[in-house]
């Protein structure tokens, strides 16, 4: 009779799912006589610890346990599972062999991801640059040295989980006895007795709101982007050309064709833009049309073909550059850049160059402190690998090169991201300049944050 009564109705119903998970729940958590252990007690080999970490994200060397006891490495592990990343921690004794030791450990994990090691008193980490750029893992290393071992790796943890992209490989949610994990179950348990309503209704909420910032990106880009397809539109009108002048020649009616649809493809594809990355496509365009008119105004004249350049750095407006200049923005790094007949002849004398500015929140700011909708419209422009090199150390350039950002705004603006998504099984399939080699001590495979094969050229 109690039972009848405890299962009726909608309240009873979720009553009895929710013992049923928590009995679950206790039957995995409790030992079973012929369980294996998480790791077996001499597992010290790279491949031991690469199976280990298949299965949890947190691996303590049995010699090194006196740094991590079981229960601190269970609650790190809890962590990282719930945060559903791709973040694996190693504790090793002092004496642990480190010759390649994070590129053989990646090798034997196959798991893209972010791969942190403390050796005794020593702690550093490496990472697919699809998850965290180098950059960004020397700076977390340097923000955790001196601390002990358990404080260090929490903050890490803390602080790698907020910025690292990617998802948890598949094999932490089959657990070690191939079913559903108990931090899975525990977590089903919990929205069934709040309410998968209200889980579902967040997550729409979410949604809506991300779109709704899309829009409204795409919307103010949108503005420049119209600015620059008038400004092409204009040339084109003031070029005087005419296909049956006397002096044209195929060579010359086929690159005013060409900057013809470079126009007209622009405005195509603004017009079916729907997100800020799709803006990529129209400066391209762009990009494309204005060389066109640079072979075509070479020919005319009886100039030698202009070489392909990318446009100028200060404002693509400008069309394409003529040489590279050295130039430091203010309060940043000093780079080169491609620039304009007109801007090469005021830096030489002293003057600023004619920035690109736009409108932001703050008042107009030059398009590289605008915000991260910009990255797009600047790939269009500077494809080939070249715009990291160019936005180093600006607003733009540091949004870049975030996981997020590509997720947000797609990748492929050069070389700041690409490949496996975190989690995934790539295998031997990475690139090993992200995890280094040589020698483990000072500078080599494990150069504690600040350099070494890993980091060098922070």
């Amino acid at each position: 009779m109690k039972a009848a009564i405890a299962t009726r109705g909608p309240t009873g119903l979720l009553i009895a799912l929710t013992i049923a998970v928590l009995t679950a729940v206790g039957a995995l958590a409790a030992p079973s006589a012929g369980a294996a252990p998480p790791r077996a007690a001499t597992a010290t080999s790279v491949s031991a610890i690469a199976e280990a970490l298949r299965e949890r994200p947190v691996y303590v060397d049995p010699a090194a346990s006196a740094l991590l006891s079981e229960g601190e490495a269970q609650a790190l592990a809890d962590k990282i599972e719930g945060a559903d990343k791709p973040l694996f921690v190693v504790v090793l004794p002092a004496d642990y062999p480190t010759e390649n030791l994070f590129t053989e450990l990646r090798t034997a994990t196959g798991v893209t991801g972010l791969y942190a090691i403390r050796l005794g008193d020593r702690f550093d980490a490496r990472a697919d640059s699809s998850v965290l750029p180098r950059a960004a893992v020397g700076n977390l290393v340097g923000s955790v040295q001196g601390e002990d071992a358990r404080t260090q790796l929490d903050d890490f943890t803390d602080r790698a989980l907020a910025n690292m992209g990617g998802g948890a490989p598949s094999g932490w949610d089959e657990g070690a006895g191939g079913g559903v994990s108990t931090t899975a179950l525990i977590t089903a348990g919990a929205v069934l007795v709040v309410g998968g309503a209200g889980v579902y209704t967040l997550s729409r909420r979410n949604r809506r709101r991300h779109d709704q910032e899309q829009r409204e990106a795409l919307e103010r880009l949108r503005v420049v982007v119209d600015e620059d397809i008038t400004a092409f539109g204009e040339e084109l009108d003031r070029l005087d050309f005419h296909p049956a002048e006397a002096g044209a020649d195929d060579a010359m009616r086929a690159d005013y064709a060409r900057a013809l649809d470079a126009y007209e493809q622009a405005k195509t594809h603004m017009a079916d833009a729907g997100r800020p990355e799709d803006v990529r496509a129209v400066t391209q365009a762009l990009e494309d049309g204005r060389f066109s008119l640079a072979q075509l105004a070479a020919r005319r004249e009886g100039r030698p073909l202009p070489e392909r350049r990318p446009p100028c750095f200060f404002d693509p407006r400008h069309g394409p550059s003529v040489a590279d200049v050295t130039w430091t923005p203010p309060g940043g790094a000093t780079r080169e850049v491609p620039v304009c007949a007109a801007d090469r002849a005021r830096l030489a004398d002293g003057q600023d160059p004619m920035v690109r500015e736009v409108e932001t929140a703050y008042g107009r700011r030059p398009y590289w402190d605008a915000g991260p909708a910009y990255g797009p419209w600047a790939g269009g422009y500077f494809g080939g690998g070249i715009l990291p090199g160019l936005l180093m150390g600006t607003v733009l350039g540091s949004m870049m090169a975030t996981p997020t950002y590509a997720a947000d705004y797609g990748a492929g603006y050069g070389d700041f991201g690409g490949g496996y998504e975190g989690g995934d099984v790539s295998g031997a399939d990475f690139d090993p300049g992200d995890f280094g080699g040589g020698d483990f001590g000072g500078g080599g495979d494990f150069g504690g944050g600040g350099g070494g094969d890993f980091g060098g050229g922070f």
